[in-house]
């Protein structure tokens, strides 16, 4: 699995203003060039080139580029608005995160910039015949890469932050994240098969929040020169606080081992989709949620959340990915697997709670924990009645018309006969 420093900057790559930044040094460094290159461009070229029009080339890109830049920053600045308003804030990184919109602004910037320096450039006669026409021809590439831009950008723009596109985004980062924990059940160590022994050594997180990543390479280096066995008891997801280790040591561990051991734990404010499938289904039981609620109104939002939570779950039981670990790298750290009860009722048991009293949502739901039982009685069998029973007593205490609710009962009834099947 991913080390610490890995993962740091693969969060640090994902910043709106690297991506952009670099853009701009890209710009500025190809503007640049056109002084180091002149010397090496023949005198009939400026002529044929037409060279000496650069100069309101410039003055117009550069003025365009930076209404554009604002224009394209105050539209992604409403798309996250109306992310954080309409469907979750827990989406709204997704958004920042998005690579075409972080592409288009560091062209659009790295353009500006472009044309400001070469506007300098020209200004301070630093330019030649030669190097204007390096400069021209640079320019009417550029042109071209900006017209392939706003044109994909505007495609894009119809579709940024809307709640179908953001609700997908989610479903892809939860995809993912299950596809990775699928791979690695146990986060490259060994299977937890039960709790740890009784006299380990408990470590608490050197401070409060989430779990957001485990560094196992470093918790199996530990063990190996202690000659411990490490036990994962809060894996990525999981709030961290006083009263609860994030680790067990079995084995004589020391201040020092301890230290060590809760410095693997990368802890924040926030939970992550990396190493947390089970925060991508909260995120999408909470769209479903706001959807329900009295002021949206929107219960075909959480009927079509439902029906992505059901095609997660089947991916992901149904993955490519071995049950175990294939190459267990951390011989001495055991890890707990996903708990499908878990994952179950982090998506369908606020959905249920929500659309108590809404007929097409606790049919849909019902039907959708049939669906789980069809596709696999053995894994998800226990945690699909639990959650069908759980349903079934909000609707009658919800639904007040008698037809409604034996239609609710009978698909709840269909649940339970796939057992007595079983």
């Amino acid at each position: 699995m991913m080390t610490r420093w890995r993962w740091l900057l693969t969060l640090f790559a994902r910043k709106l203003w690297i991506r952009v930044s670099v853009m701009a040094l890209i710009g500025v460094a190809t503007a640049a060039a056109g002084i180091v290159f002149a010397p090496y461009v023949p005198d009939a070229w400026t002529i044929k080139i037409g060279a000496q029009a650069i100069d309101g080339i410039l003055n117009v890109l550069a003025s365009s580029m930076l209404a554009v830049t604002v224009f394209s920053m105050s539209t992604m600045v409403s798309a996250y608005g109306a992310a954080t308003s309409n469907v979750t804030p827990r989406a709204t990184r997704l958004l920042m995160e998005d690579n075409t919109s972080q592409n288009v602004l560091g062209t659009f910037i790295g353009s500006f910039l472009f044309s400001l320096v070469g506007i300098i450039a020209l200004s301070t006669g630093l330019y030649g015949s030669e190097g204007r026409a390096i400069l021209l021809v640079v320019t009417i590439g550029l042109i071209a890469l900006i017209a392939v831009t706003i044109l994909r950008w505007i495609d894009y723009l119809a579709r940024f932050g809307r709640l179908g596109e953001t609700i997908a985004r989610v479903e892809d980062a939860t995809r993912e994240a299950l596809e990775r924990r699928r791979a690695h059940p146990h986060l490259g160590g060994k299977p937890m098969a039960g709790p740890p022994p009784s006299g380990a050594r408990p470590v608490f997180a050197t401070a409060i929040g989430y779990v957001q990543h485990v560094d196992m390479a470093a918790l199996q280096e530990r063990a190996k020169e202690g000659r411990l066995t490490i036990f994962v008891t809060a894996p990525p997801g999981v709030f961290a606080d006083p009263a609860r280790p994030v680790a067990m040591i079995a084995g004589a561990a020391d201040d020092e081992d301890a230290l060590a051991v809760a410095k693997a734990f990368s802890i924040g404010a926030e939970r992550t989709f990396d190493q947390d499938p089970r925060f991508g289904l909260c995120v999408l039981s909470e769209i479903a949620s706001r959807a329900l609620s009295p002021a949206v109104n929107d219960p075909g939002t959480a009927i079509d959340v439902i029906g992505r939570a059901v095609r997660l779950l089947v991916r992901w039981n149904r993955g490519e990915g071995p049950a175990e670990d294939a190459e267990i790298a951390c011989e001495d750290v055991r890890v707990p697997a996903l708990a499908v009860d878990d994952m179950v009722g982090d998506v369908f048991s606020p959905i249920a709670r929500d659309g108590a009293g809404l007929l097409e949502v606790q049919l849909r739901l019902q039907k959708a924990l049939l669906a789980l039982v069809a596709a696999d009685e053995t894994v998800f069998g226990a945690a699909a009645r639990r959650q069908s029973a759980a349903a079934l007593r909000r609707a009658e205490a919800a639904l007040t018309l008698e037809g409604e609710l034996r239609a609710v009962e009978g698909v709840a009834a269909a649940v339970a006969r796939v057992r007595t099947a079983g």
